[in-house]
């Protein structure tokens, strides 16, 4: 275990998640301070070596490098306003949830302020803090991450996505939603299973192992839709489109919403009445405008 007794790090913000980051430092031998609103809640960090300080602006003024993890923007704004005159010189790494807006927003206030910005999300749960098992996106300031690497990654598994302090959770809400997307329509296709009948489980276990094809998959989509040049991936929506008219059937007469197969649909036959029949899937891209 690789540990830094002289290197000096502030964590503002203890709740599940900002313990665990507080304990992390500590058990890899980095010299901790910590303060929450609700003092009580530094007691164990205490118990376990970490220094606490009264006020957010005192616990700033301890460390270089001042970790926020806090409940969400709004907390984070209260807290930088009440240590404007402690950052000067500090590096910040705000972890907490928030948009790419707030990151670039925050980046600007520290710059005001004479510190460093590096905006962070964090991709998994309290109990694998320090495991890579638990994934930091990070981004922002390209010196500043460098300088302090070798901290961050005791947190666990770390990636630097650029000096855009918004990158981080672009990363951050592309994964999440990515996953959200994927969940909500496997709960769908469970909810067409057992209307038919079948066992869920056993269903689940065939489609897993499906899953090995998806990386190629998505690595060709993503090809083309960079390119613009759009194949026949998964076949031509020629065929596609006449395949989804019995998907949609085959919901409705069992009584399963068929909401996202109609969307397909419209987008397919689109994108055939456009004279672009013979593309791929991936082709429907181009008919995913952003909302105005």
């Amino acid at each position: 275990m690789t540990s830094s007794t002289t290197t000096r790090v502030t964590v503002l913000g203890l709740g599940d998640m900002g313990s665990a980051i507080a304990r992390t430092f500590l058990d890899r031998g980095f010299a901790t301070t910590v303060w929450n609103r609700t003092a009580s809640k530094a007691a164990p960090l205490v118990e376990a070596g970490a220094g606490s300080a009264a006020t957010a602006a005192e616990a700033v003024a301890a460390s270089p490098l001042v970790v926020v993890c806090l409940l969400d923007g709004t907390a984070v704004d209260e807290v930088l306003a009440s240590v404007e005159s402690a950052v000067t010189g500090k590096v910040l790494v705000n972890v907490t949830s928030g948009s790419p807006a707030q990151a670039r927003a925050n980046e600007l206030w520290a710059k005001e302020h004479g510190a460093a910005y590096i905006d962070g999300k964090i991709m998994g749960d309290p109990p694998y803090v320090g495991t890579e098992r638990v994934m930091f996106p990070f981004s922002g300031s390209a010196k500043a991450y460098e300088a302090h690497e070798p901290t961050l990654k005791a947190l666990g598994g770390i990636a630097y996505h650029g000096e855009d302090a918004g990158a981080a959770a672009v990363e951050f809400m592309a994964q999440v939603a990515f996953a959200y997307e994927l969940l909500i329509g496997f709960l769908h296709v469970l909810k067409l299973v057992r209307a038919e009948g079948l066992d869920v489980r056993a269903f689940t276990e065939r489609a897993a192992g499906s899953l090995a094809a998806f990386p190629g998959l998505l690595d060709s989509m993503a090809e083309a839709v960079a390119d613009g040049a759009y194949g026949p991936d998964l076949g031509s929506l020629n065929v596609q489109a006449a395949l989804m008219n019995d998907m949609i059937a085959h919901r409705a007469s069992v009584g399963v919403e068929a909401v996202r197969m109609r969307e397909v649909k419209d987008l397919m036959d689109r994108r055939i009445a456009a004279g672009h029949g013979d593309q791929g899937f991936s082709s429907l891209f181009e008919l995913l405008p952003p909302l105005e």
